[in-house]
């Protein structure tokens, strides 16, 4: 870092304009209360501005009237302008409520805040011995002489040896409080830096997405030629460090035997006298299902800028929209050509629309009823035999019993697999009640689903055939 890049971050990065603003203290600490605190990742508008007037109510009870002048929605889309930058605004597909995000920059310049405070004490031993593993498996990972990880496996294998051989004469070495101590303040640091890497994972996908869009915006040549260049950049997204990185940590994290690994050892670490003297906070017990939260999240983003792209190469609708299609990337590169320097004022007019009107008296002051003809022959009793049994040969899936079976699953363990339910209560409705778990799945924020991972649905036809179905993973969570 020298001079001219700190220079340039100082008039431009985002986090180090909200370490200048002149309200610092309040945007930072309002924003650590109702995002990071609480881990969320998005809040409606209304929702969001009724936290703020409360905060800016609490302010100026203390400090006077005249402290904060501006309302909170005006604070808001300040916060959330291009030229600050430290809350996204968006709106969701199914919604017109605008909803607001915290920016990674934000989200940097307030866990650094945080880590201005004072600790105890600041451990040393745990973080070189995390360096030291670290270099090990930078040197075996990619170690091609066999013979040389062979003996690094023998080592290991000594070692692991010796140390049984000690327990097993009675030398057992423990962790004093010190080390716990050391080890669970690193547990928790990276935990909380993990649940902040995922809003930024989120960001550069939205930036590449965001390059290939303005690629398709700008672009002058065959339409071939432009779908070539499209799907190397997707291949790219999903091929870079990035995506590989996150691809594996997600496979990683949704396997079932990883998460009962993690909440044995959570117990375990927070039953320790050690760490209960450090009153851990209670949301840590269940820090794996905020990573699995905020990776689904991403998980999501993903999938919908993917859908978003193939909706913008749609073939028909680049045809049905051609004129319209042109008229938004004249706008766009126009818009694009401005980005960095916007010219002061109004500088693009829309035409009003122009209302038709329908005067009162244009209407019909009376419309006679129209009389139904009803025909009054006598009902005459039928003789004839019909097989009824039709009538009584439906069936109908009733949602409330199948969330009732997934609750009282749930509640023996924290989560389970759709394929684990119906292994328990097998299905007595076919296809149709598979359907039905699967649109429970979906309208409850509960539930996850495994795109990586399928599970095959078994059951019997109501004429004694075997019937499978291969869906993706399906994960119910108790809350």
């Amino acid at each position: 870092m020298d001079y001219t890049t700190l220079e340039l971050l100082s008039r431009q990065h985002p986090a180090w304009q909200l370490l200048r603003a002149q309200h610092a203290p309040f945007v930072a600490a309002f924003l650590n209360r109702v995002f990071l605190e609480p881990n969320v990742r998005t809040l409606p508008e209304a929702h969001l501005i009724e936290a703020l007037d409360d905060e800016l109510f609490g302010l100026r009870e203390r400090l006077g009237e005249d402290s904060f002048p501006r309302d909170a929605r005006a604070y808001l889309n300040d916060w959330s302008r291009s030229e600050r930058g430290w809350l996204r605004k968006f709106y969701p597909a199914d919604s017109d409520e605008p909803r607001y995000d915290l920016t990674p920059a934000t989200e940097q310049a307030i866990r650094w805040l945080s880590s201005l405070s004072e600790r105890s004490f600041v451990g040393t031993e745990s973080r070189l011995l995390t360096l030291i593993d670290l270099l090990r498996q930078l040197s075996h990972g990619t170690e091609r002489d066999p013979e040389v990880r062979i003996d690094e496996l023998r080592r290991q294998r000594q070692e692991i040896d010796d140390q049984i051989a000690r327990i097993e004469e009675g030398d057992l070495s423990l962790l004093d409080s010190t080390a716990v101590k050391e080890r669970y303040q690193q547990f928790r640091e990276l935990a909380s830096q993990l649940l902040a890497d995922f809003r930024e994972v989120e960001h550069n996908f939205r930036r590449l997405d965001r390059q290939a869009r303005e690629k398709i915006t700008l672009w002058d040549g065959g339409k071939g030629e432009l779908l070539e260049e499209i799907m190397g950049d997707r291949d790219a997204i999903t091929g870079s460090h990035q995506g590989r990185s996150f691809r594996a940590f997600w496979e990683l994290l949704m396997s079932q035997s990883r998460q009962e690994e993690l909440g044995e050892l959570l117990d375990k670490m927070l039953r320790l006298p050690a760490v209960a003297e450090e009153r851990p906070e209670p949301r840590l017990r269940r820090i794996h299902y905020d990573w699995l939260e905020a990776g689904d999240h991403t998980q999501r983003t993903v999938a919908q800028l993917s859908q978003q792209l193939r909706r913008f190469l749609d073939d028909k609708a680049w045809l049905e929209n051609r004129r319209i299609m042109e008229i938004l990337n004249s706008l766009e590169a126009n818009a694009l050509a401005v980005r960095d320097a916007q010219p002061p004022g109004p500088f693009a007019e829309i035409a009003a629309i122009s209302p038709s009107v329908e005067l009162p008296m244009e209407r019909r002051l009376f419309a006679p009823p129209s009389s139904p003809a009803i025909a009054s022959e006598p009902v005459e009793v039928g003789d004839a035999e019909i097989d009824a049994s039709a009538l009584f040969a439906h069936s109908e899936v009733d949602p409330a019993e199948l969330a009732l079976r997934i609750r009282r699953v749930l509640q023996a363990r924290d989560q389970v697999t759709l394929g684990e339910i119906i292994d328990q209560y097998p299905l007595e409705h076919g296809l149709a009640e598979l359907v039905t778990y699967l649109r429970l799945a979906g309208e409850s924020d509960d539930s996850v689903v495994d795109e990586a991972g399928s599970e095959t649905i078994a059951w019997l036809s109501a004429d004694s055939i075997q019937r499978r179905a291969r869906i993706p993973r399906v994960i119910f969570r108790s809350v």
